[in-house]
């Protein structure tokens, strides 16, 4: 299937990007703060608002071994567990936050990271999924999640070609028809070298799926790139300020840069079009200011057209240029005066 439907709004091939601001830790432990982000999302244009599911003990455990520490990138020596404490949403906010998206006229979305946070969204009224990237080798949690027969949009980050078919065939198989994969590239942020825009299409040709971006690069370049290489969903976290200090506000935007990515993606869109190759808008106008045959000299009445007397030059208000060695050896119906755009009753003999 070639799209998704959430609420009334159809996402996939033909209809606008679908932008999804990642709250993700950029609360900073503040419920106010939540709901300012969500109201404030709304304001920047997105179409969706989305928090993430989990508390420590459910997406990993508190071990200090070496197994559980980042040893590089932004959160280089941080211990898993001490991570996940900083940066998650409390799941006694989430179903206030989800009445708060629904008053500010956002749609609302969570990533789950087990089985339980799956049965508590399920609880809350969740309408579709997020799996997030480094999800997408978790098979039961997969399972569990396309059992709901909820529409789900998948991030692909790190997969390769061999995992990412597996996963889609695990959610198809449980029963998830409606499915969205997101080109992503896992390195917070991201290197737009590295970005890779052209596996979307490649993606969406393989299984037959709407694609997108789980974009987390500096700036908006690399998300209007994708709507340009044809990308129906755009993710991007989203913050209020990088000045609130948290594990993902580094590389989230602050509302004055989503608003304006927003703005940029939807002129990208227009830009895109149809494929019709007839002239649009005021470019019709134009089309006067093209070549056709003018008379450049008086010519008498029955004067032979010559290179000398005729000539193609702009504007187009004449016969078209096809035409112009047609008109060797033939005459002139009537005098033409110099300056004139030659037509079809200017010529005696008949062209075809």
């Amino acid at each position: 299937m070639n799209f998704i439907t959430v609420g009334k709004r159809r996402i996939g091939a033909g209809a606008p990007a679908y932008i999804i601001a990642e709250m993700s830790a950029n609360h900073a432990g503040s419920m106010e703060n939540a709901k300012e982000i969500i109201f404030a999302a709304k304001e920047s244009g997105a179409d969706c608002i989305k928090l993430q599911t989990y508390t420590p003990d459910t997406i990993t455990m508190n071990c200090s071994s070496e197994y559980f520490q980042i040893a590089s990138g932004t959160w280089a020596k941080e211990n898993l567990y001490e991570l996940y404490q900083k940066a998650y949403t409390p799941w006694e906010w989430q179903a206030e936050l989800k009445e708060t998206a629904a008053r500010a006229g956002i749609d609302f979305l969570s990533t789950p990271f087990d089985c339980t946070a799956v049965d508590f969204l399920e609880e809350i009224g969740l309408e579709f999924y997020k799996i997030g990237s480094f999800e997408l080798v978790d098979i039961p949690l997969l399972k569990y999640v396309a059992q709901t027969h909820k529409p789900i949009i998948m991030s692909t980050g790190m997969g390769t070609e061999e995992e990412i078919r597996e996963a889609v065939g695990t959610v198809r198989a449980a029963g998830c028809s409606e499915l969205v994969l997101l080109r992503c590239q896992s390195v917070y942020p991201a290197r737009p070298e590295t970005m890779r825009l052209a596996v979307m299409k490649d993606m969406a040709e393989k299984f037959g799926v709407p694609v997108g971006l789980s974009d987390h690069s500096v700036g908006s370049l690399m998300a209007v790139a994708a709507v340009m290489s044809g990308a129906s969903v755009i993710e991007k976290h989203f913050c209020l300020s990088r000045k609130i200090k948290n594990p993902d506000s580094s590389f989230s935007m602050e509302p004055e840069e989503f608003a304006a990515m927003v703005r940029d993606i939807r002129t990208a869109e227009q830009a895109v079009g149809e494929a019709e190759y007839d002239p649009a808008g005021e470019e019709q106008d134009y089309r006067r200011l093209r070549k056709s045959i003018f008379a450049v000299r008086d010519i008498e009445e029955g004067e032979a057209f010559t290179a000398e007397n005729i000539r193609v030059i702009r504007p187009g208000y004449g016969l078209h240029p096809r035409y112009y060695e047609a008109l060797s050896g033939r005459h002139a119906a009537c005098a033409v005066r110099r300056g004139t755009p030659l037509c079809a009753e200017h010529v005696k003999e008949r062209l075809e």
